[in-house]
């Protein structure tokens, strides 16, 4: 739809982020229950009440504009934490799941800061003086969550994923060189032995002739 105005856009870009947040706090329990890391999970349920209480400082700023708290589909956001979705149904080691879970959450803030740093210059070009201050409050809450994030996954659970990759490769290895060993030891060339060196040799733990 052809924007007809500031005014309306300004309007829209609210209602936008309004749903945003909605959809947000649906998705931050999810990621919750996925975390293994007890820092982890403690950041993301503060981060939980923090939006839940941005939820209401939008709402705030639609009655002080006189209009109605509603949302419009926030498509962006709904396809950021359709890809957090799929990180969480992968079949990744407790470790690395939680690198992806940042990941994932990192990318929902940095939608966040972008809108909300365009939604408060909207308002200060308005001269919304209130809203743009609300706004900038969101803003740094976005950004504190973000660096927090970066913090975990800085000192500690990107490591963690790193050594559990590297020990899952290791037992990989181990069982793919096992295996060749079992496969190499079980060959045979030239004519087939006679039953008797057969049965002793199985006896011995090898593979049956093929």
């Amino acid at each position: 739809m052809q924007m007809d105005s500031f005014d309306k856009l300004y309007v829209d870009q609210r209602r936008d982020m309004y749903n945003a947040e909605k959809q947000i706090t649906k998705a931050l329990p999810k990621m919750v229950k996925a975390a293994s890391n007890r820092e982890l999970k403690s950041a993301l349920e503060e981060h939980l009440e923090v939006t839940k209480r941005q939820v209401e400082k939008l709402e705030e700023i639609f009655r002080g504009l006189g209009r109605p708290a509603t949302g419009k589909t926030c498509k962006g956001m709904a396809g950021v934490l359709e890809e957090g979705q799929e990180v969480l149904e992968e079949d990744f080691e407790p470790d690395v799941l939680d690198a992806g879970i940042i990941a994932a959450a990192q990318k929902v803030e940095h939608y966040e800061i972008a809108s909300y740093g365009t939604l408060r210059t909207f308002a200060e070009t308005k001269g919304d003086t209130k809203s743009a201050r609300i706004l900038q409050e969101i803003l740094e809450e976005e950004k504190d969550a973000d660096r927090r994030l970066s913090e975990l996954a800085e000192s500690s659970i990107n490591m963690e994923a790193e050594s559990s990759t590297d020990e899952e490769s290791e037992e990989w290895a181990e069982e793919e060189s096992d295996g060749r060993s079992s496969r190499t030891t079980g060959k045979q060339t030239g004519a087939r032995p006679r039953a008797s060196d057969s049965s002793s040799r199985r006896k011995e733990g090898d593979g049956p002739w093929l």
